[in-house]
């Protein structure tokens, strides 16, 4: 099965010592954000959990504990944008970034990387050009680290017109503009556009519209065929297969105005203070009235034809 953990928050970034333990001692328990009282308990064994898929804007502190990941197929999307902390407050410096996304293809292996630049927004200081200009010193540096890079352009989700009210959409004539020249950037440096919930206005430049994490994407990463259970799509224009999150909303710190899984700042210092490293639950620890489910797992490789080709 596939485990991921960067749809709610940024866990390599904020809660590598929690997770470290977690791998240790072989179990997450997660609580549906729905529904509090209802907890998934997944076991993290490796013969059960093919592929672990992380997205994050800083893996530095997880590299202390890769050895716990060895055994484990790994996916990693990292995002890596021209921002400065009037948009991303707490993302670390772009350059030592880069370094790391270097460092971790050099660990984990090119197929198993991903760069992330998104999302993309316009603004007077963040221009077209601005972010050509930008993408294109991103991706001499990235080039022979990774095979692909994800873009999208931001979506007004509630929370995001919440804590960025000034922001607005990008028109589809940037959209389209923009996006063909970030393509033959890309292309020029041995990578492969592929936009995320962006429909297929760009496939005609020559970009991969078929999905930023498709199942392919997992087996090229492990070098091997999966057969997975039919899932439905995250949100309609989302074609992704992403599986069980072990994540939790409000509490990722690198407070971007353009995060869609925060509600507000002092929601994610409140939530933060709950945190234990040793709890089983990445916020907070058991409570009354809890219904814990054992998530059935068993792993989706393919016997029959175990390397992917």
């Amino acid at each position: 099965m596939i485990i991921n953990t960067g749809q709610r928050t940024d866990i390599p970034a904020f809660y590598s010592e929690w997770f470290a333990e977690r791998l240790r001692e072989g179990f997450v328990c997660v609580r549906n954000p729905y529904d509090p009282s209802q907890v998934s308990r997944y076991r993290l064994d490796p013969s059960v959990v093919d592929v672990i898929g992380f997205c994050t804007k800083d893996p530095v502190p997880m590299f202390a504990h890769m050895d716990l990941l060895k055994d484990y197929g790994q996916i990693w999307h990292m995002t890596i944008t021209p921002y400065g902390r009037d948009i991303e407050p707490r993302v670390p410096d772009k350059h030592r970034m880069l370094e790391a996304f270097q460092r971790l293809s050099d660990m984990v292996g090119i197929d198993s990387v991903c760069w992330r630049y998104d999302p993309i927004l316009i603004t007077e200081k963040y221009s077209a050009e601005y972010h050509l200009r930008a993408f294109e010193k991103m991706a001499r540096a990235l080039a022979g680290y990774t095979r692909s890079v994800v873009i999208s352009f931001i979506d007004l989700y509630p929370k995001v017109r919440r804590n960025f009210p000034e922001i607005s959409e990008v028109p589809k004539e940037t959209r389209l503009s923009l996006g063909r020249e970030i393509i033959g950037i890309a292309s020029s440096c041995g990578m492969t556009v592929k936009p995320c919930a962006e429909g297929d206005e760009l496939a005609a430049f020559g970009a991969d519209c078929s999905g930023c994490m498709q199942v392919r994407d997992y087996e090229r990463a492990i070098g091997k065929r999966l057969i997975v259970p039919k899932k439905k799509a995250a949100r309609e224009a989302c074609a992704c297969y992403l599986s069980c999150d072990i994540g939790a909303y409000d509490t990722c710190r690198h407070l971007c105005r353009y995060c869609y899984a925060n509600a507000d700042p002092q929601a994610v210092l409140a939530k933060s203070r709950l945190h234990d490293p040793h709890s089983p639950f990445l916020i907070g620890g058991s409570m009354e009235g809890d219904r814990v489910h054992d998530v059935p797992q068993t792993s989706w490789i393919d016997p029959q034809q175990s390397m992917f080709m």
